[in-house]
């Protein structure tokens, strides 16, 4: 082992149905070996750090000098204090401060336990070791059930200022008679296609038969794209981004409307990009946010 040891920290992506873990290094952002688990069975704020620690200690086996954990975690939450306050998901954490309880079995000082948004966290993934490293104005979509943002300014997440949505959210977004969700989104293919075809299918099924060249699913991921574009040249023209990262699960499919979306940005002053690092840009992410506060 050399003399001097690379700056680690434990990172943790906490989702709806499972939790992902592993080591982050400060040179690039670069992970670890990374481990999953479902959430706990038994649902008490127990079991869930009981969670964090097994996922904690297998990810950092072998690890020496961990300097404490971030966390990505889905709102509402207390970033500052690490206290959830969410209802429908993990309503058993509910008023329970994660950042005292992991503190206590990890053996460490509240101080090394800090969390973040998931959003924000996606978005420092790819801003930090990801699709738009080193650029200057930066805007994150994350297309899937919903749609996630994130905007971001000389690798700092914003969440106000000149076209910036609330809280840096764009889903909820008045657009078109209804909201911006309604016309990106998992939502959105589902229901274009039904609305062809008669039938329901899932979004991965409608790739599959678009890939084989069935002309509804073609055409259905082509208005996608041209949905895609007109939102976002009308929705980011203030902002005025330099790159715009696609990421989440619609984004996979990406071959399948980027020319019709590209063809709607001619003349757009941003470039758009595919997420590099997928499910893993939480965890990089969290990394990133945890020696850009050590650095301060």
């Amino acid at each position: 082992m050399s003399a001097v040891e690379e700056p680690c920290v434990l990172v943790y992506d906490v989702g709806g149905s499972h939790i992902s873990a592993a080591v982050c290094y400060k040179q690039g952002f670069r992970l670890g070996t990374v481990v999953r688990a479902n959430l706990p069975e038994e649902q008490t704020s127990a079991a869930f750090v009981e969670v964090l620690y097994s996922l904690g200690k297998q990810a950092s086996e072998g690890v020496d000098g961990v300097e404490g954990a971030e966390l990505a975690m889905p709102g509402p939450f207390d970033y500052v204090q690490g206290i959830s306050w969410m209802k429908h998901k993990m309503p058993y954490l509910y008023g329970v401060n994660l950042s005292e309880a992991m503190a206590t079995r990890f053996g460490w000082k509240t101080t090394q336990v800090r969390f973040l948004n998931d959003a924000a966290a996606y978005l420092l993934g790819e801003v930090g070791a990801g699709a738009a490293r080193g650029v200057k104005r930066v805007v994150v979509f994350t297309l899937g059930t919903g749609v996630g943002s994130g905007f971001a300014v000389d690798g700092k997440v914003v969440t106000e200022g000149k076209g910036v949505p609330p809280g840096g959210e764009i889903w909820n977004v008045p657009y078109e008679g209804g909201i911006v969700e309604d016309k990106i989104s998992t939502r959105a293919l589902q229901s274009a296609y039904k609305e062809r075809k008669g039938q329901e299918r899932e979004v991965a099924s409608i790739a599959h038969y678009a890939t084989g060249g069935e002309p509804v699913s073609i055409a259905v991921f082509e208005d996608f794209g041209k949905n895609l574009g007109v939102a976002l040249k009308r929705l980011l023209s203030d902002f005025a981004p330099d790159v715009v990262v696609l990421g989440g699960g619609i984004s996979r499919s990406a071959h399948l409307f980027l020319p019709a979306m590209k063809t709607e940005l001619e003349g757009a002053k941003f470039e758009v990009r595919i997420a590099e690092l997928g499910d893993n840009a939480p965890l990089a992410g969290a990394g990133v946010a945890w020696f850009a506060r050590n650095d301060a």
